[in-house]
């Protein structure tokens, strides 16, 4: 099982990752969040436990709208790229999701995901 945490205010990333470690109960191989600066979505990774990822980000960094995740891969090697969120090449959308997409391949294809299934 995967954690979710989806923000929409007028916070920090300190606040967005206190949500996320609320989820985080067993080990995890990895976290991340995206969020919307400027009309382009950032997208912040790490592997490991959400301390990894508190360690690579500026916790006073102000967000406003933002999708983080933990993950627990059930497919797929525990690496940075196959950590969510999911970022589509042309940077449009971000996406995380919980469990096994069947039709993975097609919408990678369609949708220009930078992801690998290994």
């Amino acid at each position: 099982m995967c954690g979710i945490v989806g923000y929409i205010g007028h916070n920090n990333v300190n606040f967005l990752i206190n949500k996320l470690s609320k989820l985080e109960y067993r080990g995890y191989d990895s976290s991340g969040f995206a969020n919307l600066k400027n009309g382009k979505i950032e997208v912040h990774k790490s592997l490991g436990a959400i301390t990894n990822l508190i360690q690579k980000t500026d916790k006073e960094k102000r967000i406003n709208c933002a999708l983080a995740h933990t993950r627990w891969a059930t497919h797929g090697k525990p690496s940075e790229i196959n950590a969510h969120p999911h970022i589509s090449k042309d940077k449009n959308f971000a996406l995380v999701h919980n469990g096994i997409i069947e039709n993975f391949n097609e919408l990678k294809n369609k949708f220009n995901l930078n992801v690998v299934s290994e």
